[in-house]
């Protein structure tokens, strides 16, 4: 894989670094450690602590739903090629490339940061998302729980949230999620890129195969959790003819609602996706970077509000009908669930008070 040097300060980390057995992560198509081209080596996984002063992002993205996050992990085992947090590795002085699905970092205090934030005075309760940045649910946190953790202050305090992730772990916090579900409390979100074997274990080689994930969906929509699924991104002539069959696999697992986001390749991630390209589609790369460009007004990333999401041109019209009318046909996004925010209470103190 392409390697970029990276940018920018590094984060305040500790020295302590923790190496992880070498392992195929949530790929469970890798039977034997084989690849789609063969025997490879894995990558050996290392995790450092970092501690931050504060846990919750703010944004004030006008095309996003939301305008606070938390992120417990840096860095992502799936290794999928086409994530647009790759580049933010290089404010480690990483590379967004080996470096971003190897070299991780964790924050343990997460839980701890939350539960003084959310109990300063006027604080005002909007739902919190996990998973924007990189996956809550990767292969780390069987170990970590730094995920679960959080959960916990927020069903504690009776906190809203909204998940995405790419991982049937999630289902192991059902008894969590359930329980503030039946509240209006929680979302799920699981992506689900392709359903071709060949072509998820080389854009996403480390992430649960979509299988795996759509089970998942099952299983929490089973549990009344609210849930959505993800096609994203597509990718113009190597998955946008599934749109249709993953609407449909999604409506017959359970899930209630869907959208769809073309791919996106902002800095670092547009070498690294040619790389890939060139590697495993070389008798097509040409086409498919001509039509990313078509749905990128002619640059490989469009990083505008509203059109970056959606895309433009003929090209973006023709999946947004045809996702549209897959959706109509299975049912899907009829409502939209609304997270509760009026029964949010500050957690108690180290002595049991009220903030």
């Amino acid at each position: 894989m392409l390697k970029i040097a990276g940018r920018g300060a590094t984060e305040n980390a500790t020295s302590r670094r923790f190496n992880l057995p070498e392992r195929d992560a949530d790929g469970d198509w890798l039977d034997q450690q084989q690849s789609i081209d063969g025997l490879q080596p894995k990558p050996r996984t290392t995790v450092e602590i970092v501690a931050p002063r504060k846990i919750i992002t703010h944004n004030q993205s006008p095309d996003i739903p939301f305008d606070r996050s938390i992120n417990g992990y840096a860095g992502c085992e799936h290794g999928c090629i086409y994530c647009f947090a790759r580049p933010t590795h290089a404010y480690h002085d990483l590379s967004p490339g080996l470096d971003f699905e190897s070299r991780l970092f964790a924050k343990p205090d997460a839980a701890a940061l939350l539960r003084a934030e959310l109990a300063k005075p006027g604080y005002r309760v909007a739902p919190i998302a996990l998973g924007t940045n990189t996956d809550p649910y990767q292969p780390i946190e069987s170990e970590w729980r730094i995920t679960r953790s959080i959960l916990e202050v927020l069903a504690e305090t009776d906190h809203p949230v909204a998940i995405t992730t790419k991982s049937d772990r999630v289902a192991r916090d059902i008894d969590i999620l359930a329980r503030m579900a039946a509240k209006g409390l929680a979302t799920v979100c699981v992506s689900v890129t392709s359903l071709d074997a060949k072509v998820a274990r080389t854009v996403e080689p480390r992430a649960p195969t979509p299988e795996r994930r759509l089970a998942a969906v099952a299983k929490l929509a089973a549990a009344g959790i609210p849930t959505y699924v993800s096609i994203a991104p597509v990718i113009p002539a190597i998955t946008d003819h599934e749109i249709e069959h993953l609407v449909a696999r999604a409506a017959q697992a359970g899930a209630r609602h869907a959208f769809f986001i073309p791919i996106r390749l902002p800095h670092e991630v547009a070498p690294l996706f040619r790389a890939w390209l060139d590697t495993h589609y070389p008798e097509r790369a040409g086409k498919v970077m001509a039509i990313i460009r078509s749905l990128r007004g002619g640059r490989d990333n469009d990083p505008d509000f509203f059109t970056r999401m959606k895309g433009q041109g003929p090209w973006a019209e023709l999946l947004r009908v045809r996702f549209h009318r897959a959706c109509r046909l299975h049912g899907l996004n009829q409502d939209r669930p609304r997270l509760d925010t009026s029964l949010f209470r500050p957690p108690r103190g180290p002595q049991g008070e009220l903030f």
